[in-house]
C-alpha cells in the first residue's frame, strides 16, 4: 500500500500541523504522522491511556518533557513515550521544526488525557 503524502490535507491540532497519513486506512495496527512544529508553538502535557509514541526528529529543534524531565531533541533524534508516561514538548528556536510520530497502538483520541 503507498499513501501519497501530497494528497493528504494538513489539519491544525491547537498550532501544530498535522498530517495523518493512516487516517481512513481500515485497521492499521499503528498510525504514523508528520508534525510541523513552528516557533514558539507547544504540545501540552498529556498522557495516553492506548498507545506507546516515537517520536523522530527529522528538522529543527524542540524541548521535551518526559514525566517532568526535560531535555533537548536534536535531529535525528528519538524519544519514545510508553504508554501512561506524562509528556510536553516546544519548539523555542525561531525556526520550524518537523517530527515523525508513530503511535502503536494506532491513535485514538479518546485514550488521550491532557493534563493542562
Amino acid at each position: 500500500m503507498i499513501v501519497r503524502g501530497r494528497e493528504l490535507a494538513p489539519f491544525d491540532f491547537e498550532g501544530l500541523s498535522i498530517i495523518e497519513y493512516t487516517r481512513g486506512l481500515e485497521n492499521p495496527s499503528s498510525s504514523f504522522a508528520v508534525i510541523e512544529v513552528p516557533a514558539g508553538v507547544r504540545h501540552r502535557e498529556a498522557r495516553s491511556h492506548r498507545c506507546d509514541k516515537l517520536y523522530y526528529l527529522l528538522a529543527g529543534t524542540i524541548e521535551f518533557s518526559l514525566d517532568g524531565e526535560r531535555f533537548v531533541l536534536n535531529e535525528r533524534d528519538v524519544c519514545i513515550v510508553p504508554r501512561g508516561h506524562r509528556f510536553a514538548y516546544r519548539n523555542g528556536s525561531p525556526e520550524a521544526a518537523r517530527l515523525i510520530l508513530v503511535h502503536t497502538p494506532k491513535f485514538d483520541l479518546e485514550a488521550e488525557e491532557f493534563l493542562e
